[in-house]
């Protein structure tokens, strides 16, 4: 008879757990079984194909391990997105978010302030992004988009910087107010060498004390400074004017606007605020316009739809078109939140302190919520069986959703109908464009190559 000790040794591989089947049986969520520095490595370079890798290799609820901010579980199941923003009165922003941005944005934005803070901040800035007082920006967008247009070139080009162009210019004059056209070309060039610079990993130096001595960050520190001061003269310059309250600039509105106890934001706020808006409505609206045109320029049923409907007056289908690239390809692939209590999120329990981070990347490319889910079809969002809320959410959620969520769709829908009306465009490649890390976004990798047809 054979002894316990060797028919232990002789049982079928297939009665062991795997790993994967090992952390799920203990209540544990799978984690993705490589050394931190090459999980870190591989989600800094490719952060696509890592996500779809160990995805496929451990179910739609994991967690992996980067140098910074430690130890992040990834959820994409919109019952759990769902509670996971609802509960942001909570929770807090995860560790580290816009670490590199913060010397930047300055202390009182937005984007870096917590509980009451944040909400009070949100509540002063959220009216001129909705309704009427946004649609007064559609000639400003228009403009900007026609002298895009005219200086394009005849011979191939990238679509992107000038995506980007355009978009800085409404920032500039529908969010700064700036008219003065010297003031306005010296704010341009002075922005678009900082935001190159802080879209570059080498701005994690931004942070570190002993290379900020170093010539490079020198240069952005002095950028920033001389920046800065053209900045306050705007503000000083609006503070005086004593038609404020009938401008339509959102500074002017901020200006104007006062805290439930009557107080006003001062110049340093000001400022904080003016920069986080051109940072999180810039780089981030521009990239997803030259995404929506890289998959309509790919499509021509489409984009022969669009062109059709546009003619026509009808604007649902741009509508579509405009979510659907925000679906297929989302500027931001993903946010976190730092748990405060614990929360049953992805089928797991998990304790507070956790770092959990809603994949919109992945929460977009489910399976079992889109059929299809890599493919590009604006029909999508007609009809009554357009996806439900917490399955589309390339702006984020909760009371941290981008708080230029819509004036971001409303401006990618005119710039592309400008263009559409103006210009024929084709693609330059018979591929689409592949997704590159480019700061917090995910750009396309030749900047949508294009020609006029």
């Amino acid at each position: 008879m054979a002894s316990a000790d060797t028919t232990a040794q002789h049982r079928p591989p297939a009665a062991q757990d795997t790993p994967v089947e090992a952390a799920k049986r203990n209540g544990a969520v799978p984690h993705i079984p490589l050394a931190k520095p090459l999980q870190t490595a591989r989600f800094l370079v490719r952060p696509i194909p890592f996500m779809e890798h160990w995805r496929r290799a451990l179910g739609e609820t994991f967690s992996a391990r980067f140098y910074g901010p430690g130890e992040l579980v990834f959820i994409s199941d919109p019952p759990s997105l769902k509670a996971l923003f609802a509960a942001d009165r909570v929770n807090r922003i995860a560790p580290g978010r816009n670490i590199i941005l913060r010397p930047l944005l300055g202390p009182g934005s937005l984007l870096l302030q917590e509980g009451d803070e944040h909400l009070r901040r949100r509540k002063l800035m959220l009216p001129p992004f909705h309704g009427e007082r946004m649609r007064a920006y559609e000639s400003v967008i228009a403009e900007a988009t026609e002298r895009a247009i005219a200086g394009w070139p005849s011979e191939e080009f990238a679509l992107h910087p000038s995506m980007q162009a355009i978009t800085l210019e409404v920032i500039l004059r529908a969010v700064f107010g700036v008219e003065d056209a010297e003031r306005r070309g010296e704010l341009r060039d002075g922005l678009v060498e900082i935001l190159g610079a802080t879209a570059s990993p080498a701005a994690v130096g931004l942070i570190a004390p002993g290379t900020r001595r170093l010539p490079m960050y020198r240069r952005l520190n002095e950028l920033r400074e001389r920046t800065d001061e053209v900045l306050f003269a705007q503000i000083a310059e609006r503070k005086r004017d004593p038609a404020a309250d009938a401008r339509d600039d959102i500074l002017s509105m901020l200006v104007s606007a006062r805290f439930d106890d009557g107080s006003a934001m001062g110049d340093s706020e000001l400022r904080d605020q003016l920069m986080t808006l051109l940072l999180a409505g810039h780089e981030t609206t521009a990239t997803g316009l030259a995404w929506a045109f890289d998959l309509l320029l790919h499509d021509p049923e489409a984009l022969e739809r669009l062109r059709a409907e546009l003619e026509a007056g009808e604007r649902g289908y741009l509508d579509a078109v405009v979510n659907e690239s925000l679906r297929v390809r989302p500027v931001v692939p993903f946010t976190g939140r730092e748990l405060c209590a614990s929360a049953r999120l992805g089928g797991y329990e998990l304790p507070a302190g956790t770092v959990v981070m809603a994949g919109i990347y992945l929460a977009h490319t489910r399976g079992d919520v889109y059929a299809e889910p890599y493919a590009f079809r604006p029909e999508r969002f007609l009809g009554d069986d357009a996806p439900e809320t917490f399955a589309w959410i390339p702006f984020g959620g909760g009371t941290r959703r981008c708080i230029g969520a819509a004036f971001a769709q409303f401006e990618m829908r005119v710039v592309i109908e400008t263009v559409l009306s103006s210009v024929g465009l084709r693609a330059a490649s018979s591929a689409l464009e592949r997704p590159v890390r480019r700061n917090v976004t995910l750009s396309p990798a030749n900047g949508t190559r294009v020609l006029i047809s």
